[in-house]
């Protein structure tokens, strides 16, 4: 597997894999945007000659916000989505960052596991966060120290 930055080429099956994961995905045009934004870093994962996963993040003073992360399903469960989070927050340190955040559906079980595994912690949640269905969302910070994540880990 070779995780690097997303180029425009990858838009299409990034979106499809955005379809095929989130009730209210975002558009191969608001890819397109994000990329073209100074302070937003988006991933690839590729495996099999194909994008396997993505991570993107947007970055504002000492803080890195991530915003997606999603695996292809036949992909799923092969350490993918951590591989592209610690990748992620190694390159949020090499921009200065302090802190990690990212939101995540309160139902979501799997992903919060990853998430303290990896060790982010819950630090509050957000009503109503999510539609389709609407649901809260939990607030998880990685912090103190960024450094901790180890490329190979």
């Amino acid at each position: 597997m070779q995780i690097r930055l997303m180029k425009k080429s990858d838009i299409e099956e990034v979106a499809q894999i955005e379809r095929e994961t989130f009730s209210m995905p975002w558009s191969q045009r608001a890819f397109l945007q994000s990329l073209e934004m100074e302070h937003v870093l988006f991933l690839v994962a590729e495996k099999e000659n194909e994008i396997a996963g993505y991570i993107g993040v947007y970055f504002a003073a000492d803080e890195a916000e991530i915003t997606n992360v999603a695996v292809k399903e036949k992909f799923r469960r092969r350490h993918i989505g951590e591989s592209l989070v610690k990748e992620m927050v190694l390159r949020a340190k090499e921009r200065g960052a302090v802190f990690a955040f990212l939101e995540v559906r309160c139902s979501n079980a799997e992903a919060i596991a990853l998430y303290e595994k990896m060790g982010f912690s819950i630090c509050g949640s957000r009503k109503g966060f999510y539609e389709k269905p609407r649901e809260d969302a939990y607030v998880m910070v990685f912090a103190p120290d960024i450094s901790t994540i180890q490329a190979g880990s």
